[in-house]
């Protein structure tokens, strides 16, 4: 056995979020994670065989076997607790990304419900910070034509970066932070959306940064859907009607589909906008900006929760 996975096991043992059950989940997921995610997208040939399993585990797991966690609980008490609440991500611009594989020490950030609205995974634990893995992309795997780069998905903290690495040596590398700021920065560029991920069987914590594109990523296929997999940065784009020129060039950028041009004008569709940022980057005319709305949960600024934490 690996020492990752005596890690994680023990890990999960201590975490007061874990159970044997997430535990043996959260191995499954990191040891054959490309053949989960591509057995969840769709494009794997076992995914119309294995429905009808997922389907009894999402009946046993999600709302028999499971109860709402974090904080007294009180809030959550009889709310039906949905896939998303198990497996979801938090938008975050380039800025709080390049800060997030920056920190230097250990930290424990737990309950961040007014950061992560969800009833599960919502706490930021970071152990060994600075020890990051880079992988290949398993929703871009599964893809029959993949966006490129595959290497783009950064696996944080311990014990994942190091499960990666010694499961997956193939598909793993280790990294420096500085290597990690320089691939958000290239996936920034093309136009990319940073996630913060997080998951129930992961401890219930955060353990990757992901560089999606919604071509290829099975969150963001599944949020444009209608499945609330991804939370809001906490900010939502506006745009200056005075230097908007209607080129279009926002419209093509944005992942989330909440751009158009009408009247020779950009257009918001609010609901749809995650104020990630995209757009406001591929902007020649710095028409568009990102501000704070208070009604979308607070943004994931990794040195305001610690300076919180501090103070409280």
């Amino acid at each position: 056995m690996y020492p990752s996975t005596k890690s994680f096991f023990r890990e999960a043992r201590s975490s007061p979020h874990g159970t044997l059950r997430d535990a043996l989940h959260g191995y499954v997921y990191l040891r054959w994670v490309y053949l989960y995610i591509a057995v969840a997208t769709g494009e794997h040939r076992l995914a119309k065989i294995m429905q009808p399993l997922f389907d009894l585990i999402d009946r046993l797991l999600l709302n028999e076997g499971k109860s709402p966690r974090g904080g007294n609980g009180t809030g959550d008490v009889g709310k039906r607790i949905t896939f998303a609440d198990t497996y979801h991500g938090k938008v975050v611009s380039l800025e709080s990304a390049t800060r997030l594989v920056n920190v230097k020490k250990d930290i424990s950030l737990p309950n961040l419900e007014k950061v992560v609205p969800y009833m599960l995974a919502r706490d930021i634990v970071l152990k060994n910070p600075d020890h990051i893995a880079v992988i290949d992309c398993p929703c871009r795997v599964s893809r029959k034509n993949p966006c490129k780069p595959l290497d783009v998905c950064l696996i944080v903290g311990e014990p994942f970066a190091s499960f990666a690495l010694e499961h997956r040596p193939d598909r793993a590398r280790r990294i420096t932070p500085a290597e990690a700021v320089d691939i958000l920065q290239a996936e920034d560029e093309r136009g990319h959306v940073h996630h913060a991920f997080f998951k129930d069987a992961m401890l219930g914590r955060f353990y990757a940064l992901c560089n999606c594109c919604s071509c290829c990523c099975g969150a963001m296929q599944a949020h444009n859907n209608g499945i609330p997999m991804l939370a809001s940065s906490g900010y939502i784009a506006r745009v200056d009607d005075d230097r908007c020129q209607g080129c279009g060039d926002c419209e093509s950028s944005c992942q989330f589909e909440a751009l158009g041009v009408t009247d020779e004008r950009n257009r918001i569709d609010e609901g749809r906008c995650m104020g990630c940022g995209v757009c406001v980057s591929k902007c020649a005319h710095d028409a568009l900006s990102l501000v704070r709305d208070s009604t979308r949960g607070e943004p994931l600024e990794i040195e305001k929760l610690m300076e919180e934490a501090l103070a409280n």
